[in-house]
């Protein structure tokens, strides 16, 4: 499988699953891939190994915060308050006191410019803040690189209302969801 293959739509997706991102002339599947790839082609991927690892290392802890945030929409609503506790908790005590010591020393997480692993924070903070919204007052750096984030022209664009961002899961998406996956797995 070269990248020189010329694939059709049902070779494009791989593992038969997406997402799939069509960019310079290939068919990317797997999030990480997507992610590195993307990365890497706008220079938010370290200058070294020692830096990309640093980066996936922060990547992978906020998509797994993420992840959590993203799996208790879907939780049966007498669980719901237990799940949430569990993730401000977590959120408190396992992943922003890592983010801030981060950010101790530099403007950013990695290096001394904007990555992929900075991306992750200000996305996975501001999911925090829709559950939780005074869930960063006990870490001034995050909330310091949170407002310089939002300040640069493209993320403010992207926050604006009517953007690409996509807001938190309300009931009808969440019943969609669970219709849509109780139909897949009959």
């Amino acid at each position: 499988m070269a990248f020189g293959h010329s694939w059709s739509r049902d070779e494009a997706l791989m593992f038969q699953q997406v997402p799939l991102v069509e960019i310079d002339g290939m068919q990317l599947v797997q999030t990480k891939a997507i992610l590195n790839y993307i990365a890497g082609k706008y220079n938010l991927y370290g200058k070294d190994l020692k830096e990309r690892a640093l980066i996936d290392m922060y990547s992978e802890g906020m998509i797994e915060l993420m992840d959590l945030i993203i799996m208790s929409v879907f939780a049966p609503p007498e669980n719901k308050q237990k799940q949430l506790t569990n993730i401000e908790q977590k959120a408190k005590e396992r992943f922003l006191p890592v983010f801030e010591k981060g950010l101790a020393n530099s403007d950013f997480l990695v290096g001394n410019q904007l990555s992929r692993a900075d991306i992750h924070l200000l996305e996975a903070t501001l999911m925090l803040q829709e559950l939780f919204p005074t869930i960063l007052s006990t870490f001034p750096k995050i909330q310091a690189f949170q407002e310089r984030m939002k300040a640069l022209p493209k993320i403010s664009k992207f926050l604006q209302p009517g953007s690409a961002r996509k807001p938190p899961p309300d009931e009808v998406y969440v019943k969609t969801v669970k219709e849509v996956l109780s139909h897949l797995f009959k």
